[in-house]
């Protein structure tokens, strides 16, 4: 069914959920939104370095969607770190 999401589970909150540039001046820099599933996937797969199999079943989805999850949310990271945007965690299908 296209457009269906499926609650994803994540362990927890994060404890933080804006990273950035510090800045120099009055301009804010732009925002990257990276959402809680999003980031749930980056912390189990590079950071607990866990198989992308273990880490779906974690959040009780599919492989293919998880691995979809993590290589958008890399790149979303890549793109903040290479332009100097803030990276807010926020929103998406998630359940804890």
């Amino acid at each position: 069914m296209p457009g269906r999401h499926r609650c994803r589970r994540v362990g927890c909150q994060p404890s933080f959920t804006s990273f950035g540039p510090a800045t120099a001046g009055s301009s804010e820099p732009e925002e990257t939104i990276l959402t809680v599933d999003e980031f749930e996937a980056l912390r189990l797969k590079d950071l607990e370095g866990l198989g992308q199999n273990e880490c779906a079943a974690m959040m009780e989805i599919s492989q293919p969607t998880f691995h979809r999850l993590v290589i958008s949310a890399r790149r979303k990271v890549a793109g903040a770190l290479t332009h100097g945007r803030t990276i807010k965690i926020e929103g998406g299908h998630y359940r804890l």
